[in-house]
């Protein structure tokens, strides 16, 4: 028996986010707002209540009187022996949906490696220009870890004491808020995070619940966004959880699955957004550079791929979006009332505009 109610339901969903979707885009269009320097706390008390991406001409970390400030040397100077965490893949392609055991498709989470600064730098591209790397790695290396591997919510919990970092020796050289988003905010970071990598890491698409300041010290992001207007273009799916790992120390990373008992994730099944036929004609994807000395403000909620120009530094501070009064409601909703369909009933199918990868 056809669910004839169930399928008029499920016409009108999509019929209201499409048409909240294209009412949006009319409003407001493809353009984002540049700003030749730093807001005020109250002007980006309105940035936050607009909600639009806005690139800023200027960057949250003060310069260093060091010409080679922020090299490889520099940085490995400063670090010296220090160990720290690395995400590895075989694919640059880390928390991204890609093909596991039996061509079965899986939410990968990188493998964790702890090495030295030097060590980790030997494996990326040498500079901005070029793709030459030092240590002919197979593997694709990138500091990625997400947990406020600079300052984190602790430090300002316990006003600056007992929050240890892997980074400790460039702290002095990353302020530990923005002091603009701060003050708008009334609240300090949730996390502050240093990123260092290459072009072979990418970012899939995928939106947060922060309000982000996004700054690169040196080479350049390439930022594709959507509004979360938008999200229905990305065809959400649910896959079977996975973790790269070594069966020895000298073994090449496999993915292994997860424990039928950890949730399934829910995730974009579009692997980049930029490719041609990727998002329907109704998708309006937003393209920004950010570029060494810049701060991209990105909106909770927004849906952002991002791409790396050789070898890239970059820091970012999230701060907790407002959960009170509609934002986080109407972000659930604009993602679909409905839990999404599985990620692996559909075959082929489930590639995403065809663009799902191993």
């Amino acid at each position: 028996m056809i669910d004839l109610e169930g399928k008029l339901a499920d016409s009108f969903r999509c019929k209201t986010l499409k048409w909240l979707s294209e009412e949006y885009h009319e409003m407001n269009g493809t353009q984002y707002d540049v700003l030749d320097h730093m807001p005020t706390p109250l002007e980006f008390s309105r940035l936050v209540h607009i909600a639009r991406p806005v690139l800023i001409k200027e960057s949250t970390v003060p310069e260093v009187d060091d010409k080679c400030a922020w090299s490889k040397e520099w940085i490995s100077e400063k670090m010296g022996n220090n160990k720290i965490s690395v995400a590895v893949t075989p694919n640059g392609r880390a928390d991204a949906v890609t093909t596991g055991p039996d061509g079965k498709l899986f939410f990968a989470e990188p493998h964790t490696q702890r090495m030295t600064v030097s060590s980790f730098l030997d494996t990326l591209s040498s500079d901005t220009e070029g793709h030459e790397i030092d240590n002919q790695s197979w593997e694709v290396h990138y500091l990625q870890s997400q947990n406020g591997n600079l300052f984190s919510s602790r430090y300002f919990d316990m006003s600056g004491e007992e929050d240890p970092s892997e980074f400790e020796a460039l702290r002095e050289y990353i302020p530990s808020d923005v002091s603009w988003c701060s003050d708008a905010l009334d609240r300090t970071p949730d996390a502050v995070n240093l990123w260092i990598g290459d072009e072979r890491s990418v970012t899939s698409i995928h939106s947060d619940p922060y309000e982000n300041i996004y700054t690169v010290i040196r080479g350049a992001k390439h930022f594709t966004l959507l509004p979360p207007t938008e999200g229905w273009c990305l065809k959400e799916r649910r896959y079977p959880h996975g973790t790269y790992a070594r069966s020895s120390s000298s073994s090449a990373l496999e993915l292994v699955p997860s424990l039928p008992s950890v949730p399934l994730v829910r995730w974009s099944s579009v692997t980049d957004p930029t490719a041609p036929g990727a998002l329907p004609s109704e998708a309006h994807p937003i393209h920004v550079t950010v570029k060494a000395g810049e701060t991209l403000y990105l909106p909770a909620g927004w849906w952002h791929h991002v791409r790396q120009e050789g070898f890239t530094v970059a820091v970012n501070y999230w701060y907790d979006m407002e959960g009170r009064g509609m934002s986080w409601v109407w972000m659930n909703f604009l993602r679909g009332t409905e839990e999404p369909p599985l990620g692996n009933d559909e075959g082929a199918g489930a590639k995403a505009g065809g663009q799902i990868e191993s």
